[in-house]
């Protein structure tokens, strides 16, 4: 009798969830109709400096004589126009336009192209490197259909999405997929939380929405993995709830305005877990504090483990960067830590974080949000902070990121050894971890041969490194 009870009840409370289960689609033909006037495409332009006259001209007559306005040879030209496309959305009715920082960067002129035709000359309201955002504004003839953002934290893995965009020039193209993961770090930045999908992004998406089934913008499309440089399927998207605070900023500010605590953390392993008594590894171990900062101020030391901000559960690293950076500035907030397995309560005012910053400013405050050391290709490298400097007597001029590990198994042992100092990838110079990987993994992906400069107590040696 109660395994027949039990086996009726159970079937019944699936037999609910299925119903109340959002099933996937017919089409998306009311969507895209609905959703489409509002995505628009971007091209910009950008003079190029060069010396026209030493461009020489193509003859009269050749098959080439056409690129000559092009590349030059005219008197009095000073420079070429390089063009980049882009997508964006409209997201009121004053003109403002989302896109991403990387789609408008170095622009002299911005051109916003709707899908009735209409053209609009942008100007640019601010752009944010860090979470590559920008926001363009336009002076619209006519009211013209705006999107919203939605609460992209509610977005579930499996869910049905649809980007609208512009891939390759092509306008107004729509492409569907479901949601394959969420909270993913690709190493872009200090606030990397993306959305990852299976829906076609290609070159010329970006910028675009990624729009939920009830129309709600849930992302920003922004990156792709590809050997290619086409879709394999694997995409990335701002989430909505950090794009819109960024977004908010931009516009009542012209810039970001993001919180300050004053702390060096690192994230919590399982071995930490269980130290602190905990179940699970979750929240963010206080490294370092900064004297005199805030948290210095409201009594939080080394070793403390941060559980929660304000009403933030924080479950890992990233998102105590998140947390930081959205709170109020010069308001208080509530932080709850362990310290010797006890949990405690203080109150830390935000003040607002110095974004102008030097180049050894910068290095410090990537060390600080998690970003100093990377592992790519089975090296590990460290950025050269005055810490780093000083412990290994490496003279201020020093540039690039020293060697921390080499693992065995890969094409670089027996090449490079720990402590070597990388100035170069591919022959570009690197001067912090982000731009080893970054250069690293373009590298790889072409699956070429990497040249590394490495700079061994003085004497400088060139390795090749196979992908």
């Amino acid at each position: 009798m109660f395994r027949t009870v039990c086996l009726g009840l159970a079937l019944s409370l699936s037999s609910l969830a299925l119903a109340e289960a959002r099933p996937a689609p017919d089409g998306f033909v009311e969507l895209t109709k609905r959703l489409s006037p509002s995505v628009v495409n971007i091209s910009t332009a950008q003079t190029v400096d060069f010396d026209s006259e030493t461009v020489p001209a193509f003859p009269e007559g050749s098959p080439l004589e056409r690129f000559n306005d092009f590349f030059g040879n005219r008197r009095g030209r000073d420079g070429r126009v390089a063009r980049s496309l882009g997508s964006g959305f409209l997201i009121d009715d004053a003109g403002h336009i989302v896109t991403n920082n990387h789609v408008i960067d170095g622009a002299d002129l911005i051109e916003v192209n709707f899908p009735d035709g209409d053209t609009y000359e942008a100007s640019l309201v601010g752009r944010d490197p860090a979470t590559d955002l920008a926001v363009l504004k336009i002076s619209p003839r006519e009211p013209i259909p705006h999107v919203a953002f939605g609460d992209s934290d509610a977005a579930e893995v499996g869910e049905w999405v649809i980007a609208i965009g512009n891939p390759f020039g092509y306008s107004g193209s729509v492409a569907a997929g479901i949601i394959s993961a969420r909270n993913r770090n690709i190493q872009m930045g200090s606030y990397d939380d993306f959305i990852q999908t299976d829906v076609a992004i290609n070159q010329g998406n970006s910028g675009g929405p990624l729009f939920n089934m009830d129309g709600d913008v849930i992302g920003v499309n922004t990156a792709i993995i590809s050997p290619s440089g086409g879709s394999v399927g694997i995409s990335f998207s701002i989430p909505a709830d950090l794009a819109q605070s960024v977004v908010k900023q931009l516009i009542d500010f012209g810039e970001t305005r993001r919180g300050y605590m004053g702390l060096r953390s690192q994230a919590v392993t399982p071995a930490l877990a269980r130290s602190y008594r905990l179940d699970e590894p979750k929240g963010a171990i206080i490294r370092s504090v900064v004297d005199g900062g805030p948290a210095d101020e409201a009594g939080l030391r080394t070793g403390d483990l941060i559980t929660r901000i304000g009403d933030r559960e924080i479950t890992d690293i990233r998102i105590l960067y998140r947390a930081v950076a959205e709170a109020e500035i010069d308001t208080e907030v509530e932080v709850e830590y362990i310290r010797r397995r006890r949990t405690a309560t203080t109150r830390v005012r935000i003040e607002q974080l110095a974004e102008d910053l030097s180049d050894e400013e910068r290095l410090e405050l990537d060390v600080e949000q998690g970003a100093g050391e990377v592992t790519v290709g089975g090296l590990s490298v460290e950025a050269l902070t005055r810490d780093v400097r000083r412990t290994n007597r490496l003279h201020a001029d020093t540039k690039g990121v020293r060697v921390v590990s080499v693992a065995r198994n890969s094409q670089a042992s027996g090449k490079i050894l720990t402590g070597d100092i990388i100035e170069e990838v591919a022959f570009e110079a690197v001067t912090s971890p982000r731009e080893f990987q970054v250069a690293m993994e373009a590298a790889l992906n072409e699956e070429e041969t990497v040249t590394l400069l490495i700079n061994r107590g003085g004497n400088y040696i060139f390795y090749a490194i196979d992908s």
